[in-house]
């Protein structure tokens, strides 16, 4: 597979290698990441291997599964055994709240705001054990990454910590290597969602040490909708129980014995958290070429290159006078801007009819650049939210 190394991405854009528009700025990859050009080619060579039902061999397409398990385990740790392939990191909670203990009274601590497919599943669990959400709300000049010590330091019911490394309204970053060394030491669990991290951030398992990590593969991993992943601490991949059985997640020996009398033992590792049918050849195929990419840039070159756009843009921000409209917070690939609420709406429609895709979550304008678009380009968008604040 064919896959353009870049060795400095910070230094300058690669529209080339997008399937973006003229007179777009796509600065909405928190929302679903622009189509890179090797994805689109093996979508479309997929598309036409489908007219022929028959190809591949099975030995073929369960390769290929290997093979996106293996490369998605690059953004991780590296290794292929901690990786389950899942719809939606809907389903990747759910598999986590299946499995993580919890009891009658245990807290499971969620920031306030926190986007709902993180929560619904544990408090559904929740419900069914007696424990309970503990909603955390950071103060006046408190950081996210303090109100969640804060808690745990007065809160002993505390057994897990559902969080999310980077917000997804404002993109402001938690500190996961303060709270994770205060989780350990309190005897709770954690379970990240790096879905608005993960491809554009690195994501420190082994110093984190989480019991589940996941992300959706069509955000900061460039890939389809549909196939996303699910990162299991060892514990798990030996005995944890999957929300679905089928006969892939199984040994392929004794599951095709025909004896339902003995239960079949699961494939190694995280693959007993496998769902069913999300194996499809298309999604594999575009996964494969999103992850090789990402792989060939390196998460250690990407995060940079994409700060270096939003700073640029706060930059821009901060020379046209509009530092106030700015979240405090610490920040990486996303830059939550701001303006006063009566102006959300009028920024907004600025940026939409200058081309400047960009999405406004709970008062924020977010904008989030891939490496299609350069530094040099945030000029341009400051100056658009610039004059539609003049015009107030």
């Amino acid at each position: 597979m064919r896959t353009d190394h870049v060795l400095e991405p910070s230094a300058t854009a690669q529209p080339a290698q997008f399937c973006l528009p003229d007179g777009i700025v796509y600065l909405d990859t928190a929302a679903h990441g622009p189509r890179l050009r090797s994805v689109q080619h093996a979508a479309s060579a997929a598309l036409d291997a489908a007219s022929k039902p028959w190809q591949p061999s099975e030995a073929d397409w369960e390769a290929a599964i290997e093979r996106v398990r293996a490369l998605a385990a690059d953004c991780f740790d590296g290794d292929a055994s901690a990786i389950a392939l899942v719809p939606s990191a809907a389903y990747g909670m759910a598999v986590a709240a299946n499995n993580v203990p919890l009891a009658r009274g245990d807290g499971v601590l969620v920031l306030a705001g926190t986007f709902p497919s993180q929560w619904l599943a544990w408090q559904r669990r929740c419900a069914q054990v007696g424990a309970r959400i503990v909603a955390v709300q950071a103060m006046p000049g408190e950081s996210a990454t303090d109100a969640v010590v804060r808690t745990l330091a007065t809160d002993p019911s505390v057994r897990v910590l559902l969080l999310a490394h980077v917000d997804w309204r404002d993109g402001s970053v938690l500190d996961l290597d303060a709270i994770a060394a205060r989780a350990h030491a309190a005897g709770a669990a954690l379970v990240l969602d790096l879905s608005q991290s993960l491809g554009a951030y690195p994501a420190h398992v082994a110093r984190w040490r989480p019991a589940f990590a996941v992300t959706v593969g069509y955000k900061w991993l460039l890939g389809p909708a549909g196939l996303a992943y699910v990162w299991a601490a060892a514990p798990w991949r030996e005995h944890g129980e999957p929300i679905e059985h089928h006969w892939l997640a199984r040994d392929p020996e004794q599951v095709w014995l025909g004896d339902v009398r003995r239960v079949p033992a699961f494939r190694a590792g995280a693959r007993r958290f496998d769902a069913g049918g999300v194996a499809d050849p298309m999604r594999l195929a575009m996964a494969e070429a999103a992850l090789a990419q990402i792989g060939a840039w390196r998460i250690e070159a990407i995060a940079p290159a994409l700060h270096s756009r939003t700073a640029a843009l706060a930059d821009g921000l901060r020379a046209l006078g509009l530092s106030s409209w700015l979240a405090p917070a610490a920040t990486a690939h996303i830059l939550g801007v701001r303006p006063p609420r009566e102006r959300l709406q009028a920024v907004a429609g600025a940026l939409a009819r200058a081309g400047i895709v960009a999405t406004v979550r709970q008062g924020y304008v977010r904008l989030a650049p891939h490496l299609h678009v350069g530094a040099g380009a945030m000029a341009s968008v400051a100056a658009v939210m610039a004059a539609a604040a003049r015009d107030a």
